[in-house]
C-alpha cells in the first residue's frame, strides 16, 4: 500500500501571539479529491504555505509521499512531487503562453537547460508544453505575452503550470477567484479532468464548488480543525452551519 500523499500532525505556525494555524493533523491519500473550507482569516492559505514550504512550521511535522519534509526547501519538497497555484497567479508576463509553460517544465527537469544549448534542443520539453496547452485549450493564444491573457485565461495558465512537473500532489489556492460563471465552469471541467492518480487538496469560497469537486471536506476555523468528513456531514454540521451563515464565506 501507498503511503499517503500528505500526513500533517500537528502543524502550528505563530506569528508573534497570533497562531494563524493552530495544531492542524491532516490526511491526504493517494489521489484523494480534498477541499478545505473556511471563514476568512481561518489559516487556509497559511496552511498551503506551510504545506509547500513557503513558510517553516512553528512546530508538528509535515510528511509528503512518506518522507519527513518538514524542515525541507520548497525547491526540495517540489522535487518530491508537490505543485500549487496561488490566489494571484504568478506568471511571467512579458512571456508567452508557451515560453511560460517551457520554464516551468525546464525548471523541474533534472537536467536543466544550459546557455549555449536552444530550448529547441530539447524536444521532449516543447511536447510536454505543448500537451498542456491543448489541454487547457490555450492553443489559439500560445504565442500571446502573459499579460495579454484575459483573467480566465491567465488562472488556466496557472494552473497548467502547477501541472508541468507532473507533480503527484497539487495544491489549488482558490482557481475559480474572479471568473465568471462560464469561466468557472471551464475550469471546473478542467479539474474534473486531472488524472485520477494525482491528490488534490483545493481551497475553495464557494461551498457549491467545493463540495462538487472535493470527497471530503476539512473545515477550518481559526487556525483549528472544526470538522472534517464527506460532503453530507459537513454541510449538516451545525458549527459550520453557524459559521457560514453568522459570518459569512470567505471573499
Amino acid at each position: 500500500m501507498s503511503a499517503p500523499a500528505l500526513v500533517l500532525e500537528q502543524v502550528s505556525h505563530h506569528f508573534g501571539g497570533l497562531r494563524a494555524v493552530d495544531g492542524v493533523s491532516l490526511t491526504i491519500g493517494a489521489g484523494e479529491r480534498h477541499a478545505l473550507i473556511g471563514p476568512n482569516g481561518a489559516g487556509k492559505t497559511t496552511l498551503f504555505n506551510l504545506i509547500s514550504g513557503e513558510i517553516a512550521a512553528t512546530s508538528g511535522r509535515v510528511v509528503l509521499f512518506g518522507t519527513d519534509a518538514t524542515r525541507l526547501a520548497p525547491h526540495r519538497r517540489a522535487a518530491l512531487g508537490i505543485a500549487r497555484t496561488f490566489q494571484i497567479t504568478r506568471l511571467f508576463p512579458g512571456l508567452t503562453v508557451m515560453e511560460n509553460l517551457l520554464l516551468a517544465c525546464e525548471a523541474l527537469d533534472r537536467r536543466r537547460l544550459v546557455m549555449h544549448r536552444p530550448v529547441a534542443a530539447y524536444p521532449d520539453l516543447h511536447r510536454r508544453a505543448a500537451e498542456l496547452i491543448e489541454r487547457f485549450a490555450l492553443t489559439a493564444i500560445a504565442r500571446e505575452p502573459a499579460r495579454h491573457l484575459s483573467y480566465g485565461d491567465q488562472r488556466k495558465l496557472d494552473v497548467a503550470l502547477s501541472l508541468a512537473g507532473r507533480p503527484r500532489l497539487l495544491l489549488l489556492d482558490e482557481p475559480m477567484a474572479g471568473l465568471s460563471a462560464g469561466e468557472s465552469r471551464a475550469m471546473h471541467a478542467l479539474l474534473d479532468a486531472l488524472d485520477p492518480a494525482i491528490a488534490v487538496l483545493l481551497i475553495e469560497h464557494d461551498m457549491d464548488v467545493a463540495f462538487a469537486f472535493a470527497r471530503r471536506i476539512t473545515v477550518l476555523h481559526q487556525g483549528r480543525v472544526l470538522t472534517e468528513g464527506s460532503r453530507d456531514e459537513v454541510s449538516a454540521n451545525r458549527s459550520v452551519q453557524q459559521i457560514y451563515l453568522g459570518m459569512g464565506a470567505e471573499p
